[in-house]
């Protein structure tokens, strides 16, 4: 779901005029702005990035290991302290770092739930937009760069030095899934409240496009706000942009990670550490940062100098940010794939003969294969549903939709905002659909299925 959708259908649910508070429990006087409500609204935004890039490590570790264990003894919650959780710290590390930036870079949360509550990011952009004081905006934004920086700091050097690598690389078979009641019943139970949740946010955005108006008095559906998005506000070309600009630039970022995770693990050479820090330095700059850094670099050309001064303002540079801010994740992910397998696997394929395209193409990138499709995927909605970097770069010859979400929701057009946000969830839905659908056909667990 696009950020900036999760507000309103928190809002719709819980506010004075919401479903719950006050159809269901008669309540008028409750707040969910503020810090409470933006905590609740990040953590259901991006809690899922946490989930695509741990997805796969867990796939990746063979059950044979976890069963020794429990074979000598072991029980469950020793089992994965010293066995399961080892192997997933860098995966937990980066999810971390990742979920950190994003949550303290974003505005458009706390721009619709946080009320009175503010943010650096909020700040930095109502700085630009609103007073337009670009020197203050960008002094706050090295503080928030120098925050950023300091957790990425922890992570690198604390973190990455507590891994550990698989002995086979991959799942050598499927997994025997746990059937204690003791365990499934608790955690069955507690994974269909949080789905429920998701599911009436997911249904409030769509319900709140088919109304006329939202609150103390529910009219008749209607289906003229959808309407009025494609032909009145220029909805195709917004649906467009968008699609055509993640659609570029979702596989650029997947290979460039890919090569770049392949390179850095799996290489030895001097610019090594370089590119390493190049890839991922993004990931310690959050988007309204990186927005800032690029109009003071390249509004008048490059520093001020008139060079590439003819990409500001184009299509170009908004592919170029979707893909050094997607670039980060998709290293990190892949890195934490390929640590996972134990040089010998490819050491004994350099001893059978095999060159380094060989064993890459045969060996190391079928181990990875869910990594990259994940990271295929993720580039691209990461791309059609970025705000925080690109809501100061976009002008009017693109028209994004997270741009137009924002901007109806500031006119106070929450039917219209809603109708946007419904049919760009349908379009995030269907690639991450698509995306298991192509991986249950061709990765590596229909490979383990065929094996047994």
């Amino acid at each position: 779901m696009c950020a900036c959708a999760k507000p309103w259908a928190m809002i719709m649910l819980f506010g004075k005029a919401g479903l719950i508070t006050r159809f269901l429990l008669g309540i008028y006087d409750n707040n969910i702005y503020g810090y409470w409500g933006i905590v609740i609204v990040q953590t259901l935004t991006f809690f899922p990035v946490c989930y695509m890039m741990l997805k796969g490590l867990l796939k990746n570790i063979d059950p044979s290991m976890e069963e020794a264990a429990r074979d000598m003894g072991a029980s469950r919650w020793k089992v994965f302290t010293t066995v399961t959780l080892p192997l997933l710290l860098p995966g937990l590390g980066n999810a971390f770092l990742v979920t950190f930036i994003e949550s303290i870079a974003d505005f458009a949360n706390p721009m619709i739930i946080g009320g009175s509550y503010d943010t650096l990011a909020t700040t930095i952009y109502l700085q630009i937009t609103g007073a337009m004081d670009k020197q203050g905006a960008a002094a706050m934004a090295v503080v928030l760069l120098c925050i950023t920086l300091a957790m990425f700091a922890v992570q690198k050097y604390y973190l990455e030095r507590k891994t550990a690598a698989t002995l086979t690389g991959k799942a050598s078979r499927a997994r025997m899934l746990i059937e204690d009641k003791s365990v499934t019943i608790p955690l069955t139970i507690l994974c269909a409240l949080m789905a429920i949740f998701v599911i009436m946010m997911y249904l409030c955005v769509p319900i709140g496009a088919l109304f006329p108006t939202w609150g103390y008095k529910f009219t008749p559906l209607t289906f003229k706000w959808f309407q009025q998005v494609f032909t009145r506000y220029r909805g195709l070309k917004a649906f467009r942009d968008s699609f055509v600009l993640s659609l570029i630039a979702s596989p650029i970022t997947a290979l460039l990670s890919m090569i770049i995770s392949y390179l850095v693990v799996k290489r030895k050479f001097r610019s090594k550490g370089f590119i390493e820090a190049v890839s991922i330095l993004a990931m310690a700059v959050p988007g309204t940062v990186l927005g800032v850094g690029y109009i003071r670099g390249f509004a008048n050309g490059l520093f001020h100098t008139g060079i590439l001064s003819g990409i500001y303002g184009t299509g170009l540079i908004l592919i170029i940010v979707f893909v050094v801010r997607s670039l980060p994740t998709g290293t990190r992910s892949g890195i934490s794939a390929l640590r996972q397998i134990d040089k010998s696997i490819e050491e004994s394929a350099y001893d059978m003969g095999a060159d380094s395209l060989k064993v890459f193409t045969s060996v190391t990138l079928p181990l990875i294969k869910d990594s990259f499709l994940s990271g295929l995927v993720t580039a691209f909605v990461r791309s059609i549903t970025a705000i925080s970097a690109i809501i100061l770069l976009v002008t009017p010859s693109y028209l994004l939709i997270t741009v137009q979400i924002n901007e109806f929701a500031e006119k106070g057009a929450y039917s219209i905002a809603c109708a946007f946000a419904t049919i760009l969830i349908l379009i995030t839905y269907g690639a991450v659909l698509l995306m298991n659908l192509f991986i249950k056909r061709f990765g590596t667990s229909r490979i383990t299925k065929e094996a047994e």
